[in-house]
């Protein structure tokens, strides 16, 4: 085995993986994370986004929503928030750790077969559909961090999201919620478990 080469678990959520089928994770790949926070939109039955519901329903009595309108208002806010988040850590990234994996371009994974555990035991609770447990191997690099560093997703500053990025992206592992980005050529060899 090359340096570069090493096997890790990934929880497939989306579309069942088979055996040898092959992902290049590279600087034009993108993954779902990307796909889900930077290109969705948030519309009413109407087509109204975000801002037009506002200036619409917005008086010197308040914000007055109802059901659709509040919903697709918070969804626009729960997603922005965590491309706001996205953005500001992949900013820090290509600044001060250009050679780490992106984390809108990578595959996320776990090291061995019980942190992938832990990691579906955190979906169900969010009830995320896991479809399989795969075993990949991986011609590339890889980035070990701790997500519950991340940039928190609340009203603190620009600044503070920054240094919350930076102490993401120096490798301090306090094991609270670990994760490994990896890329470059990913390769299935093994489906653990299917619940498909």
């Amino acid at each position: 085995m090359s340096e570069n080469e090493f096997y890790v678990y990934h929880l497939v959520t989306k579309n069942i993986m088979w055996i040898g089928q092959v992902i290049n994770f590279d600087k034009n790949q993108f993954n779902t994370l990307y796909r889900f926070f930077f290109e969705r939109e948030q519309r009413n039955s109407k087509g109204e986004d975000f801002f037009q519901i506002v200036q619409g329903h917005y008086s010197s009595e308040g914000l007055n929503l109802h059901k659709e309108n509040a919903d697709v208002v918070m969804k626009y806010a729960n997603q922005t928030i965590r491309a706001i988040r996205e953005m500001i850590v992949e900013m820090v990234r290509l600044q001060e750790y250009p050679d780490y994996p992106s984390r809108l371009s990578c595959l996320y994974a776990a090291k061995n077969y019980d942190e992938i555990l832990k990691w579906k035991e955190l979906f169900d609770s969010y009830n995320r559909n896991v479809l399989q447990i795969v075993k990949l191997r991986v011609n590339g690099s890889s980035f070990e961090g701790d997500g519950s560093l991340l940039p928190k997703e609340d009203g603190a500053s620009i600044s503070q999201k920054v240094e919350q990025a930076r102490e993401y992206w120096s490798g301090n592992l306090r094991g609270d919620l670990p994760e490994l980005l990896v890329n470059g050529k990913v390769e299935v060899v093994e489906i653990i478990n299917d619940y498909s």
